[in-house]
């Protein structure tokens, strides 16, 4: 028997705390600055439009020891190195915004789809470049890690690395052609030949996942490890991909991938996390659109194991196992926690919108929730990033009155060359690292790693498990910003 008490409980409750300090306009800001920030972090020749202004042209010869054009794209980081399997996870959480919550954008929707684009036009040469090859990878990530040096002064080595039939990675390279998919139904409409490629690449890219199985961890070892180790494995992105592929083509043939693969690439499973290295959670999700909105039958299973997700994430409700700090947030790890908060919060909104569709609820056990009690949780994780927690801190630099000021990033936390034109070197620059003054370069609609379990903040270059900003906290916080703006 269903009972009613919680979801009318919760919803009353839900309603009460609904308000906040926080308007459609200050989502309408934060919005513009988590689209600007990513073009903080470009790599490549900047457009005549940079508006980011201590920002100048880097990494201009990528590729070339392997003579391939490999120039563009994001650094994942604070850091000067560009990661194939963040990235392509930030192309796909930015399209998936967009497509999602797009409606809401209005201005800033013409400089989300450039951000886009700015991710996908280099997926789409590293995909390309060579037959049968994806490029993973640019930079030696230890000497990299080693130097403290704005992008524009990089002398580090530019290594290219690669996976392929001889060393496989399903994992980067279904997360490369979901993130092309995805962004194929971005540009359907504004650019249909532009579309057409991406998602033929996707295809290729996801053919050659699937068909030369194995982890890019294996093959390239210590280059990725410990920074962006596969530890969910590749199942998981295959299933991503196929879900991506089948949403932007609708293609039965990837209906039967997802239906005859799926019980062995964790469709099974119960997962509670959604990262760039977990797609699980995402996928089923995705996946329970078809089931929510259209009773395809074979998807049922994902509606099932999504509302145990959701119901883990709802403080209160019988299968709530989430974590949260004193003051609210959401705590999975310290190092980058703000990840896990942008994502699940993505993933409540987009639940919701596909439950609004068809009038439907989250089972919880015994319970059932609405799409209001989603969107409650939602907001107030949003809410806690721009400032309303303990610490009385936006989490975002720019964004309020108060904010990290000494954030783990080397072009802003060194003079940028339009003040400072002369060269600074690798080890130069760690004057700069051990300052404690702040940096000189704002890096507007950065969310940086945020604070520990107990809802405490260390505004410190050095504490990079706090105070380093990345691309894949802020491409899901573009979606709940977008959502919140149009509320």
């Amino acid at each position: 028997m269903v009972h009613s008490y919680f979801c009318a409980t919760f919803f009353i409750l839900s309603t009460l705390s609904f308000t906040s300090a926080f308007t459609p306009q200050h989502y309408s800001d934060a919005l513009t600055k988590s689209i600007l920030f990513f073009e903080g972090q470009r790599s490549g020749n900047l457009p005549a439009n940079q508006r980011v202004k201590w920002r100048a042209n880097s990494a201009l010869h990528d590729g070339s020891s392997a003579n391939v054009d490999l120039v563009g794209g994001y650094y994942d980081a604070g850091d000067n190195v560009k990661f194939g399997l963040p990235m392509a996870f930030t192309t796909t959480m930015l399209a998936w915004s967009i497509i999602e919550f797009g409606d809401n954008m209005k201005s800033e929707l013409g400089n989300a789809k450039a951000a886009l684009r700015w991710s996908s036009d280099y997926l789409v040469k590293a995909a390309t470049a060579t037959p049968g090859t994806l490029y993973v990878q640019v930079g030696e990530p230890y000497s990299d890690h080693r130097c403290w040096e704005r992008p524009e002064d990089m002398d580090t080595p530019r290594n290219v690395y690669k996976v392929s039939a001889q060393n496989p990675g399903s994992d980067v390279a279904a997360e490369t052609a979901a993130a092309l998919a995805a962004a194929s139904i971005v540009f359907q409409d504004s650019d249909p030949s532009y579309s057409h490629k991406l998602l033929q690449t996707a295809m290729n890219v996801f053919d050659l996942a699937n068909k030369y199985r194995g982890s890019y961890s294996d093959s390239l070892g210590s280059v990725v490890c410990p920074f962006y180790c596969s530890y969910s494995g590749y199942n998981d992105e295959l299933l991503w991909g196929a879900a991506w592929i089948h949403r932007a083509t609708q293609d039965a043939s990837y209906m039967s991938y997802i239906q005859s693969n799926g019980h062995m690439m964790g469709s099974d499973d119960d997962d509670f996390s959604f990262s760039w290295d977990d797609k699980r959670a995402g996928t089923k999700v995705l996946l329970a659109k078809n089931f929510i909105e259209n009773k395809i039958d074979q998807f049922q299973l994902y509606k099932q194991h999504s509302d145990n997700y959701i119901c883990s994430l709802i403080p209160g409700a019988p299968n709530s196992q989430a974590r949260y700090t004193p003051g609210g947030l959401l705590y999975k790890q310290g190092q980058g926690n703000l990840q896990y908060v942008t994502t699940s919060s993505f993933l409540l909104l987009t639940y919701a919108k596909y439950l609004d569709s068809n009038g439907g609820q989250a089972s919880c056990g015994s319970s059932m929730v609405t799409s209001q009690t989603l969107i409650v949780q939602a907001k107030k994780q949003i809410d806690y990033i721009l400032g309303d927690n303990p610490m009385k801190m936006s989490y975002m630099v720019g964004f309020g009155d108060r904010y990290p000021t000494r954030i783990h990033h080397r072009g802003s936390s060194v003079p940028s060359v339009r003040n400072h034109p002369d060269r600074i070197t690798c080890d130069a620059g760690h004057q700069y690292f051990s300052s404690g003054s702040s940096n000189p370069n704002t890096h507007v609609g950065a969310i940086v790693g945020g604070p520990d379990s107990n809802d405490n903040y260390g505004d410190e270059r050095s504490n990079y498990s706090q105070s380093e900003p990345a691309t894949y906290i802020n491409a899901p916080f573009v979606g709940a910003a977008a959502f919140f703006s149009g509320h």
